[in-house]
């Protein structure tokens, strides 16, 4: 199917870099095309250009964007949308003056996700899932990686793992799969966490490789969860059986997970609320990308990671919305771009590279989106009405998208 699209009052390209995230002063860089069109063919971006440069394209559709930007679809590079049950109780709970970790040490938090998950089937956790990832599509979204962790069980954990597969084929976007067996240690395992941690390498691992249900592998690297050294064991594992790394880290404390992050060459390490400036020195010299979670820190009350520092100091900066029950039910890509720049004092154009580009590139996904580029998914956002690319952060409670095209197809699912 050729398409073409007409009358765009600002094209946002992106980058044209292909090879690595945006640090520094170049991730405040967007080429932007003013009157412009747009082609793709077989749902991909074929070619574009002001209309000064237009000649005659024998196209099977033409969409007149009458006057609206169009810009690069948003990555999300960390969500956990497969679980079984929301946690509003929790929410009231948080209002009364409970902690997070004081709600996670009355089995709530992730164990509470757990004992819910295990009840479910596998159907009925993937129809949920389904129904938020569309969502999400809906809401700008043209990738996604996706967690387990809500298992911890070698059961319950391939369960969730297995939806993740169904999901990667019944979807229209790139969806990649991470195991997160080591999220918390189960209430049967509270005085062995060894025990936990020889399951994990022995039972889990083993079997997940065997099936090739993940991407990656992750550990929550944190105060009250796994430790640095353990941490280290699981990673080195996965990796013998072909998994990447990626690390939740530095959400509730100092604890080391940006150095084992750093250590263990990580795709991404996330959360990095808690950060001094040795963590930040270290990832301006690290491949390894900071994803921040800014919805987390606004629906928890906690603080934000210092995300202009870490751009200041030229760490690789990505965004994502940690979509879960229990610390950040929310998708919504732009309203973190909001956050970026209210909170955490990101430039509009930042945010915007942060939640496509950069976050492309925490999943590996650069080569074929996050940017509009010859050769890349033609999954693209057409804004409603706009005077600025500023106008997406500034009107932070309304939708200011007019229609998201996924392969060139306008989604509608």
């Amino acid at each position: 199917m050729r398409k073409l699209f007409i009358n765009i009052k600002t094209l946002v390209v992106g980058t044209n870099n292909r090879l690595a995230p945006l640090r520094g002063h170049d991730l405040g860089q967007l080429t932007l095309i003013s009157n412009a069109w747009l082609y793709c063919e077989n749902g991909l971006i074929h070619s574009y250009g002001s209309d000064n440069t237009f000649k005659t394209i024998n196209a099977d559709a033409t969409i007149d964007c009458n006057g609206q930007f169009i810009f690069p679809a948003f990555i999300d590079s960390h969500t956990h949308i497969v679980f079984a049950a929301t946690r509003e109780g929790e929410f009231v709970d948080r209002i009364h003056g409970l902690s997070y970790e004081e709600i996670a040490s009355r089995g709530g938090g992730i164990l509470n996700s757990a004992k819910r998950l295990q009840k479910c089937t596998e159907n009925q956790l993937f129809d949920d899932a389904y129904e938020r990832a569309l969502q999400q599509i809906r809401q700008g979204t043209g990738a996604l990686e996706i967690k387990s962790g809500y298992g911890l069980t070698v059961v319950d954990e391939m369960k969730m793992l297995r939806v993740i597969a169904r999901l990667k084929e019944a979807l229209p976007i790139p969806i990649k799969s991470t195991f997160l067996g080591a999220h918390a240690f189960p209430v049967e395992f509270n005085q062995n966490h060894e025990g936990y941690i020889q399951c994990i390498l022995n039972e889990m691992l083993p079997n997940i490789a065997a099936e090739k249900l993940a991407d990656y592998i992750d550990v929550f690297c944190d105060k009250g969860f796994f430790s640095p050294l353990e941490t280290s064991r699981i990673l080195d594992t996965g990796a013998k059986l072909g998994l990447k790394p990626k690390i939740h880290g530095n959400e509730l404390g100092i604890t080391g997970g940006v150095q084992v992050a750093v250590e263990h060459k990580a795709i991404s390490v996330d959360h990095l609320e808690e950060v001094g400036e040795e963590e930040i020195a270290l990832l301006a010299k690290s491949s390894t990308i900071a994803t921040v979670l800014p919805g987390t820190s606004f629906f928890l009350g906690i603080p934000y990671a210092p995300a202009r520092r870490l751009v200041d100091a030229g760490a690789a900066l990505a965004i994502a919305s940690d979509f879960n029950p229990g610390s950040s039910p929310n998708g919504r890509m732009s309203f973190l771009v909001s956050l970026a720049c209210i909170k955490m004092k990101l430039t509009p154009e930042e945010a915007i590279n942060a939640t496509t580009f950069n976050a492309a590139c925490a999943l590996e996904l650069q080569h074929e989106t996050g940017a509009i580029y010859p050769g890349n998914k033609a999954n693209f956002i057409l804004s409603k009405p706009i005077s600025s690319l500023a106008v997406i952060p500034y009107r932070f409670g309304e939708d200011m998208i007019e229609s998201v095209y996924i392969n060139g197809n306008r989604f509608d699912a």
